[in-house]
């Protein structure tokens, strides 16, 4: 069963604070193993549903969500890769990724599309979620019963419980929770963002294309049969009202160039600025809060690892908690940062070395641009390094790292 909430006080085994696809997530695989828990989200119920954030879902995400009787739209719906276009000098070159892996494949399908779905079934499975909430405290992290503060319609609320699962993304409460001097810090600024788009345009290709250019990076992604996400490398310090639509597309057509292709354009009904950031803290606990996805780690999107990582985190943790609550067992609790960091500075590297290989440094030599030039080459013309990126980028299983 799960929490049963009252104005003021309540206890459940497991609180999880924030929505998004780690806590969600997180509270399906608990619910699966007969473990209570509540999710507490400061935004509404309509914003977090509708954020729109990255979409490729590795294999392993998706079988994940098979499991947990989550994946029917998203096999109506999302869109099956079993390839990627890699673009050098105008010259196209395809890494077959489900031919190189064994029959993996990628599915891109928005995150707030998986969001709109676990929130759905959580629901109905009745799961407990409390949406706008305010003024989270983190208590007695340390102690047999830590403790979740918070307000919620103006009354005031205190949640004691086993266990806290900190899933509220890079900017939230439960890293900063965290007492000073506990955490060590990893992280790398990289000088370049993505300026993005969303056009009401049907995609140009069905596969991924990744583009080196002299000019800079750029990305051709789809969300959907009738939506295009485009991707163009600019400056950190880049304003959105400096690049007009006109301007994006002809720099998109430049860029992704290639002998017989055309890039369709649309009306855009989305622009932003990401800036590229890298960032690792360990341990990824403390006392009885355990941090998952954004709140522990931030990769660049060159990887499309973000919410794939989050989801194995989640998956370690579930197991970690199930091992405790029936058998008392702490390994899997105590070993929870070790086992979730190999695998997440697997996917710093991927990222981080991907992101090098295909953007154009401020600051790079003509001796680097030749090296990167000849490890692209390689990449295109050798089987065994095509069969490592594939695995890579389409993600190893999920208890590879366990």
């Amino acid at each position: 069963m799960d929490a049963q909430v009252t104005d003021t006080q309540a206890d459940t085994q497991v609180a999880i604070v924030g929505a998004g696809p780690a806590g969600l997530v997180l509270s399906h695989l608990l619910q699966r193993e007969g473990i209570a828990s509540l999710v507490l989200e400061s935004r509404s119920r309509e914003y977090v549903q509708q954020r729109v954030r990255a979409g490729v879902l590795e294999q392993g995400t998706v079988d994940l969500l098979d499991e947990l009787g989550l994946g029917e739209r998203l096999h109506r719906e999302g869109l099956i890769h079993h390839g990627l276009l890699l673009t050098l000098d105008e010259r196209r070159h395809r890494i077959a990724l489900t031919e190189l892996t064994g029959g993996r494949a990628l599915t891109v399908y928005g995150q707030q599309e998986v969001v709109k779905d676990l929130i759905a079934a959580r629901l109905a499975r009745g799961g407990a979620i409390q949406f706008d909430v305010e003024d989270v405290r983190l208590d007695g992290l340390e102690s047999e019963k830590p403790r979740v503060r918070y307000r919620r319609g103006g009354v005031a609320h205190e949640l004691r419980c086993d266990f806290i699962a900190g899933c509220d993304g890079f900017h939230g409460i439960s890293r900063p929770s965290i007492p000073p001097g506990v955490l060590t810090v990893y992280e790398r600024h990289y000088p370049f963002a993505w300026l993005g788009i969303l056009a009401a345009v049907a995609p140009s290709t069905e596969e991924l294309i990744y583009a080196r250019h002299p000019r800079g990076f750029a990305l051709h992604s789809l969300r959907s049969p009738e939506l295009s996400r485009l991707y163009l490398q600019v400056d950190r310090n880049t304003e959105l009202d400096d690049w007009s639509d006109d301007r994006i597309w002809d720099e998109l057509r430049l860029r992704l160039a290639a002998d017989g292709f055309a890039l369709r354009d649309g009306p855009v009904i989305e622009k932003s600025i990401a800036l590229h950031h890298s960032f690792v803290v360990e341990p990824m606990q403390f006392g009885r809060l355990f941090l998952a996805g954004d709140a522990a780690h931030i990769v660049p999107p060159t990887g499309a690892k973000g919410l794939n990582l989050a989801v194995a985190d989640v998956w370690v943790l579930a197991r970690a908690l199930a091992g405790f609550f029936r058998h008392a067992d702490v390994d899997g609790l105590q070993r929870y940062s070790e086992r979730c960091l190999r695998r997440v500075w697997r996917a710093q590297e991927f990222s981080s070395t991907l992101t090098t290989l295909l953007h154009r440094l401020p600051d790079a030599d003509p001796f680097a641009d030749r090296v990167t030039r000849a490890q692209l080459a390689w990449l295109c013309s050798s089987e065994t390094a095509a069969r490592a990126f594939a695995e890579n980028y389409v993600g190893l299983p999920l208890g590879h790292f366990v």
